[in-house]
């Protein structure tokens, strides 16, 4: 999560030198501050995707334990389950 916050602020930062870069009439201050933005942007991205991809999996996984754990009357892996599909959950909240 970190690294999200990380990008939040070199996009702020980039927009902020887009900004006085567009104000003093810099155009290469501009346009160098539009790149940090969306670079920002784009890794922030990546990082909700990969975050999102590990939740379905923690989903997938805590599912078939669930069911194994059930089937097997093992308690404990079925417990399991319920604990990987809350996490898995939670890691696609976020």
């Amino acid at each position: 999560m970190s690294g999200r916050i990380t990008n939040t602020v070199k996009s702020a930062l980039g927009g902020a030198k887009k900004t006085v870069g567009s104000v003093l009439g810099n155009e290469t201050m501009q346009a160098s501050g539009k790149i940090q933005q969306a670079e920002a942007q784009a890794a922030n991205l990546a990082a909700r995707a990969e975050q999102q991809a590990k939740g379905v999996a923690h989903n997938v996984k805590g599912a078939a334990q669930k069911t194994v754990g059930a089937a097997t009357g093992n308690k404990s892996m079925e417990a399991e389950g319920h604990v990987n599909s809350a996490r898995g959950d939670a890691e696609r909240k976020v």
